[in-house]
């Protein structure tokens, strides 16, 4: 597993994470409900499973240009953990 931390995570909070199985959703659709559902979730850890072949490249540049911390990405399960930002408007 690919762990890549830029936010503290309190014990058992990824096996909790709500879940997006997106499927083979192409990034362009997944982005915007993505936003839809971590915007209804401020501060909250959501995993998100994602098979279109540009989502490890997409989904990282996505988080650092919204702000929303990407906490983990496992490219086994094609996983990815997204913590949303707190402060939406």
């Amino acid at each position: 597993m690919t762990d890549r931390t830029t936010d503290a995570l309190a014990p058992g909070e990824l096996a909790s994470a709500q879940t997006l199985d997106a499927g083979h959703m192409g990034c362009g659709e997944l982005v915007m409900l993505l936003r839809i559902r971590l915007k209804a979730m401020p501060g909250a850890v959501m995993r998100v499973i994602a098979l279109d072949s540009g989502a490890p490249e997409d989904l990282p540049a996505w988080c650092r240009m919204t702000r929303n911390a990407l906490l983990r990405h496992d490219a086994a399960t094609h996983s990815f953990w997204i913590r949303s930002r707190t402060d939406w408007t």
